[in-house]
């Protein structure tokens, strides 16, 4: 099936038969399951981060060090997406999806007894191995469960404000939980959820998979989750290490590629990669997430060390975006089906980018905030729009690679922006400071860079998806074939 990706009714999946968006009562529970599995990976990402002081010191991790406690959460579960996408479609959905929830939860419970770094860091790694099983397999039960048209829509809307929040809801849990009980509480909070969802969703949950079970491609699996791995570190590492990684990544992508290109049963079908819904579809999700969260990083900056709110009121800042951000999200579904997803794909991140530019000439925390809300409602119309666009017109045998692909997005893009934004910030404000310039206003100057570079990203890529959707659709007649 070919899907026109700027049709309104291709986008929305609409027919005549799937007008109506409401659920069964079992339906709402299998989501509440799927969304819960989500907020506490996502919980995961953010929970940790105003923790690392206290965690180093108790655990004696020198300061160079605490990058460790993210960047080893962070391999695994980029890089894994898309070999448990593919090996959920093969074996088993539900199978994988509870394989992965148990070793998460038996993972948290490792970080929070850690005697030692290198314990707590084996710990992170594997919740993020965990991870990397749960939210492929979740998105792919989620999008087999809900037939393509309305309910789906408004099931990934819900989903994708679930997960935006997770990242809001951890930056103020997290610095709650460690001024109250300490840094290990928030290793046990996620162990406890991992349980209450193990003995929740086997109930529910039936399984899913192709109705074929062709042999896994092992050298394509192997070659891309070492380059995704590889891509990872490289942004996380400095020096002559980051060259060497991020040579190393791009070796192994394009060797991925061309095995994939050759291989009789491939990881990923290169043809399905060459569809524009599923490649403009992607580079959305990519953009949308690591443009956010740069601009998440460098607003804690301003917040901060310009404006001089406290931690605690910072918090309290992005709860206000968390607000936003699920309200859009539960909405988000009702605008693809008037606008289209791929209109409200490129709406969206033409949205956020106008908004993220007002932060070059932004003074003040209330003004910011307006700024960061209005934001955060192009971020999560494209957060919902992606996962459609990508998903839609494929068959449940391919779903989970096809959400592999969607969370791969996400994943390498909460990992790519701060890195490269954070570099752009500071280079700006050390050249300043040896000019002279007073901290503060070398760090604003430095955050308006930075944003500036961030909406410039945003604006190009929204006019590129643009293009290239409308002159898909102008070329290819809508049809229904195969």
């Amino acid at each position: 099936m070919t899907i026109d990706p700027l049709s309104r009714d291709a986008d929305a999946g609409s027919s005549a038969g799937e007008h109506d968006a409401r659920f069964t009562t079992r339906a709402k529970l299998i989501l509440a399951i799927l969304c819960a599995a989500q907020f506490i990976i996502s919980l995961d990402f953010s929970i940790l981060n105003v923790a690392l002081p206290d965690l180093g010191r108790e655990l004696g991790m020198e300061q160079a060090d605490l990058q460790w406690a993210i960047t080893a959460f962070a391999l695994p579960s980029g890089g894994c997406l898309l070999l448990f996408g593919r090996l959920a479609d093969l074996y088993g959905r539900r199978r994988l999806f509870l394989g992965g929830v148990l070793l998460f939860t038996a993972a948290s419970v490792l970080a929070t007894f850690a005697w030692n770094p290198g314990v707590f860091v084996a710990g992170r790694a594997l919740q993020g191995l965990g991870a990397a099983a749960v939210i492929p397999t979740g998105m792919s039960l989620l999008t087999t469960t809900f037939p393509e048209g309305p309910r789906r829509n408004r099931a990934l809307g819900v989903s994708g404000s679930v997960l935006s929040l997770g990242f809001t809801v951890g930056m103020l849990v997290g610095g709650a939980m460690t001024d109250t009980l300490g840094w290990r509480s928030t290793m046990a909070l996620l162990a406890v959820a991992g349980v209450v969802l193990a003995v929740a969703a086997p109930g529910l949950l039936t399984e899913s998979r192709g109705a074929h079970s062709p042999r896994l491609d092992l050298p394509g699996a192997a070659t891309v989750s070492g380059g995704l791995v590889c891509l990872i570190y490289a942004l996380s590492a400095a020096g002559a290490v980051r060259v060497v990684a991020m040579a190393a990544a791009v070796l192994l992508l394009g060797v991925f590629v061309v095995i994939e290109s050759r291989a009789a049963q491939p990881l990923v079908s290169l043809t399905m990669l060459r569809r524009p819904t599923v490649a403009f579809g992607s580079l959305g999700g990519l953009i949308t997430f690591s443009m956010m969260s740069a601009f998440i990083f460098l607003l804690t900056l301003y917040l901060q060390d310009v404006e001089a709110l406290s931690p605690l009121w910072t918090g309290l800042f992005f709860g206000g975006q968390g607000v936003v951000l699920a309200v859009t999200g539960m909405v988000s579904s009702r605008v693809i089906r008037v606008l289209g997803a791929g209109r409200t794909l490129v709406a969206g991140l033409a949205l956020q980018g106008v908004c993220t530019a007002a932060m070059t000439v932004t003074e003040g925390a209330w003004p910011a905030l307006a700024v960061v809300c209005l934001a955060s409602v192009g971020h999560m119309s494209v957060v919902v729009s992606y996962g459609v666009t990508v998903t839609s017109g494929l068959p449940d045998t391919v779903q989970g690679l096809a959400t592999g692909l969607v969370t791969s997005a996400q994943q390498i893009g909460i990992t790519v922006g701060v890195p490269i934004l954070s570099a752009v910030c500071v280079t700006r404000v050390s050249a300043l400071r040896d000019a002279g310039q007073a901290a503060a206003p070398a760090l604003l100057s430095g955050v308006r860079l930075a944003a500036a570079v961030d909406a410039a990203v945003l604006l190009v890529v929204s006019l590129v998806i643009g293009y290239a959707l409308l002159r898909t659709t102008s070329r290819r007649p809508r049809r229904t074939s195969a």
